[in-house]
């Protein structure tokens, strides 16, 4: 097994993966997503669900997160239907889509971003647990804090910026300055027309809604605690004009709850994401 005294994933994308699994195991059907595939992976001692990321009181965003990762795997698949081949997750963390879905990840080549160590550990997993390393798939290291070139090591990994592609960044612009974001949103606008850009955003915390203010201040303070402070927050019309300015030909903000609409209607267990929360970012080229 890999050593997990060595290298092991952030603790955010661990809690991403055990929050989906946590829905698969606790949470009422239907469920938003089917995902155990990172529990496999991190393989967790003792009871994990008792961990205190995982109480009732981070239910609406473990919602958040299942809707939102819905919400790209839909487009992701109707994209595909229409000839796009190429689907770039960056800050890809524990991402399982190449393992569930093999079908449609089949009909794309899968790059996965992400720092080297934890991507090293994440192979290691996948072979170890009998995943393996599919064609499709590639695993792409980018040492983002000594200033790698992302772009470059896509290209290397055989990313052709002339076929339309899909590109995701998710939970990540709130740790990035607003120029480093722009220069992103530059990059991707770029690319082949018919591509596609889906970004997170969070809302100025005076926007959001009262009763998760709690919650994502003790985001925010842990994230400060840990050294990776949360420095960027948009109204969606800011983001909006960001992107216009980029050059992708058509934006739209997709809100929380329209995500709550759209996957968690009608359910009676109480989840559901929040409202005016982390929103999303969909711009074309």
């Amino acid at each position: 097994m890999a050593d997990k005294s060595t290298v092991e994933p952030e603790n955010t994308a661990a809690r991403v993966a055990l929050w989906r699994a946590l829905h698969v195991q606790s949470d009422a059907q239907p469920h938003v997503l089917e995902d155990e595939v990172g529990l496999k992976l991190l393989a967790p001692e003792g009871d994990w669900k008792s961990r205190p990321d995982m109480s009732p009181f981070t239910k609406p965003f473990r919602a958040s997160i299942l809707g939102r990762a819905r919400f790209i795997e839909d487009l992701v698949e109707e994209r595909a239907g229409r000839g796009v081949g190429q689907y770039v997750i960056l800050g890809a963390g524990l991402d399982t889509f190449a393992q569930r879905r093999p079908e449609l990840a089949s009909r794309l080549v899968v790059f996965e971003v992400d720092q080297p160590a934890p991507q090293a550990w994440k192979r290691q997993r996948l072979v170890e647990l009998g995943f393996g390393i599919p064609d499709s798939l590639r695993l792409v290291p980018v040492d983002f804090e000594a200033g790698d070139a992302w772009w470059e090591r896509l290209a290397a990994a055989g990313f052709d910026r002339a076929r339309p592609s899909v590109v995701v960044s998710t939970g990540v612009s709130m740790y990035l300055t607003k120029d480093a974001i722009m220069a992103t949103l530059r990059d991707v606008a770029a690319l082949a027309p018919g591509s596609t850009f889906v970004m997170s955003f969070l809302l100025p915390f005076e926007l959001l809604d009262p009763e998760i203010r709690p919650g994502m201040q003790r985001a925010a303070d842990g994230a400060r605690a840990s050294g990776t402070p949360f420095i960027s927050f948009f109204t969606p019309a800011e983001m909006l004009d960001m992107a216009r300015g980029a050059g992708f030909r058509n934006v739209e903000h997709v809100s929380s709850a329209a995500l709550a609409d759209r996957y968690f209607a009608g359910r009676t267990d109480g989840l559901r994401p929040p409202n005016n929360s982390e929103e999303l970012l969909v711009a074309t080229t």
